[in-house]
């Protein structure tokens, strides 16, 4: 499985960002997900999906970052809104068989490149 994340970059704070991630390798990919990783910090789940509507988000983020996947596709999209300097970071997608959104990026054995999102104040 290749994850190809996209969408990163430079905002201001309080704007909207959206990235995008697309699997290939694989016909059907259960679970995909976004964390980040801030200089210095570890890893953080952001969010999780695998289609029809069933997802989860980290609650550092909850309500603020909406997470997408149209049924049967092999990409999964994060909108970002009222970004904050805190949110700086390496947004990584990565993915997972079976049907648990873990949280723990443990759980994830397909891991893409991230891409660089940094809000500055």
């Amino acid at each position: 499985v290749q994850l190809q994340a996209s969408g990163g970059g430079l905002v201001e704070a309080g704007e909207s960002l959206r990235l995008s991630c697309a699997a290939s390798g694989r016909t059907v990919i259960d679970v995909m997900a976004w964390f980040r990783q801030a200089p210095g910090k570890g890893r953080e789940f952001v969010a999780a999906a695998k289609g029809r509507g069933v997802y989860t988000t980290g609650n550092s983020v909850k309500g603020r970052f909406t997470v997408s996947r149209a049924n049967g596709e092999n990409t999964i999209f994060l909108t970002m809104s009222a970004l904050k300097p805190e949110d700086t970071a390496v947004y990584s997608c990565a993915a997972r068989d079976g049907s648990v959104l873990y949280t723990d990026d443990s759980r994830y054995p397909y891991w893409g490149q991230g891409t660089q999102v940094t809000v500055s104040s």
